[in-house]
């Protein structure tokens, strides 16, 4: 057994019941942690529970401060977690996707699947079909994927994590545990779709030729794949420096990592294979093909971002995507505290609304919507500069 099995065996009996946060721990809790829903792209994200014992260096816990929170505790229990959705000023029944535990802890951790499943059986029993997402690099078990089952009116999209890297310091969790978890989750999937979550994938880390082999081999087990980069923020670059680790990019981003010339390199290397589920770049568009919907973020504005789906999916994006009307955006904008810039056949341009309003117009009207003053170029699909030509500025 791995060190950090060990210590994810170890967490479980020492917290056999989810607890919550003591005094002490609510006091060292960052603000923005005990706000249990925020918006993000890939929908409204519930985080009833935080602290995780996985200790992936380039995890998105860094940014929030509570890396060393290593005991998952909860924040709030179940019946008031879903309340705290479904009540959420932004929710909006059978429309807008959900994301369960993806920013403090791993939805599957032991400790962690009461609760989760708890909070799904609520949502499940008072009728909403929502996308939902549960993203996972750990262990999935039979039961888990019984339970998953029996749930009815949700549409259930299990994300596994794999990433294939080998440096116990970046990544203590051997990707073992995701490639048995992927195929346990593929072969009983019934009433939910499974979908191979390639990440991150970082040059010189996890790119060579028997990586990108290993990757597609499993991406046989399931509905779909989704390959992307890293998010290599501030926070994390420093836990990299302090803790003696290769940085694998000079500069920091705000967006994900991920350089044109790996990106056609995985593309190559699936051409060659053949075999294996249909990849994609975002991950909204994987959850809508292994659903058989159109992608609810309305990335078909975006052409090049389709030149590899299927046919089929491009035909489902295509009919179920339409250019909105600008005074209705203009009012949703202006509701919002914003301002319309501009309705381009690409995406909705607006200036002064935040992420969380953003991706609330996106999904309402299944349309992209872009900040104006962080531009998206052409054919780089909503990634970081790095690794990128120049943009040449147009008149």
């Amino acid at each position: 057994m791995r060190r950090e099995e060990a210590r994810v065996d170890d967490v479980g009996r020492m917290a056999a019941r989810l607890r919550g946060l003591t005094e002490v721990e609510l006091a060292q809790v960052q603000a923005e942690l005990l706000d249990v829903v925020e918006y993000r792209k890939s929908g409204l994200s519930l985080n009833s529970v935080i602290g995780c014992p996985l200790d992936c260096g380039y995890c998105v816990r860094h940014v929030f401060g509570n890396f060393g929170m290593k005991v998952p505790r909860e924040v709030v229990g179940p019946e008031q977690a879903v309340a705290a959705l479904t009540g959420h000023r932004y929710f909006r029944p059978h429309l807008t996707p959900v994301q369960l535990m993806n920013r403090a802890t791993d939805p599957m951790l032991p400790v962690v699947k009461p609760h989760v499943f708890e909070v799904l059986r609520r949502l499940d029993e008072q009728g909403f079909t929502n996308h939902v997402l549960l993203i996972t690099r750990w262990r999935v078990e039979e039961e888990d994927c019984a339970r998953l089952n029996t749930l009815r009116q949700l549409r259930v999209t299990l994300l596994v994590t794999h990433s294939g890297i080998e440096d116990e310091r970046i990544e203590p969790v051997d990707s073992g545990v995701a490639a048995r978890s992927l195929g346990l989750a593929f072969g009983c999937a019934e009433r939910y779709r499974v979908i191979l979550y390639w990440r991150p994938i970082v040059p010189g880390l996890n790119d060579g030729d028997r990586h990108l082999e290993r990757a597609l081999e499993l991406s046989g087990s399931a509905h779909a794949t989704v390959f992307t980069g890293l998010f290599f923020r501030d926070e994390i670059r420093n836990y990299y420096r302090a803790h003696g680790l290769p940085e694998p990019y000079e500069e920091s981003a705000r967006r994900k990592i991920f350089p044109e010339r790996l990106e056609q390199r995985i593309l190559t290397a699936a051409a060659r294979a053949g075999a294996g589920s249909p990849l994609f770049r975002k991950t909204s568009c994987a959850v809508a093909y292994a659903h058989g919907v159109a992608d609810y973020n309305g990335h078909y504005g975006i052409r090049e971002l389709c030149d590899i789906c299927p046919i089929e999916q491009v035909t489902r994006c295509a009919n179920g995507w339409q250019l909105p009307d600008a005074r209705r955006v203009e009012a949703m904008a202006q509701e919002l505290g914003g301002r319309l810039v501009a309705v381009t056949e690409r995406a909705v341009v607006v200036d002064g609304l935040d992420e969380q309003q953003r991706y609330l117009m996106q999904h309402t009207l299944g349309f992209q919507v872009h900040d104006v003053a962080k531009p998206h170029h052409p054919h780089r699909h909503g990634r970081a500069d790095l690794g990128w030509p120049v943009p040449v500025e147009t008149s």
